[in-house]
């Protein structure tokens, strides 16, 4: 695990604790019950912040899952 992915999870951990870990790389908004719209914008606030990265407002329906929001961070050139 890299360490984007290694801050990912934790952001993951921190919003849906009762998530077990083997469970947060395939995690989606289909996936996880407590994912809601609350919950969405709980995560993508905590992984702004541990990332310093902003979402625009139009990114929001595409960040639905782990991996997606991995591969965001990923393509990121100025993740901190």
């Amino acid at each position: 695990m890299d360490d984007v992915q290694a801050r990912l999870s934790k952001c993951f951990t921190g919003v849906f604790p009762e998530l077990p870990q083997s469970q947060i790389p395939i995690a989606s908004l289909s996936s996880v019950k407590e994912w809601d719209s609350v919950a969405t914008i709980t995560l993508l606030t905590v992984i702004e912040e541990e990332f310093g990265v902003r979402f625009e407002p139009e990114q929001l329906e595409q960040l639905v899952s782990f991996r997606s929001i991995l591969e965001f961070l990923r393509g990121r050139e100025e993740v901190q």
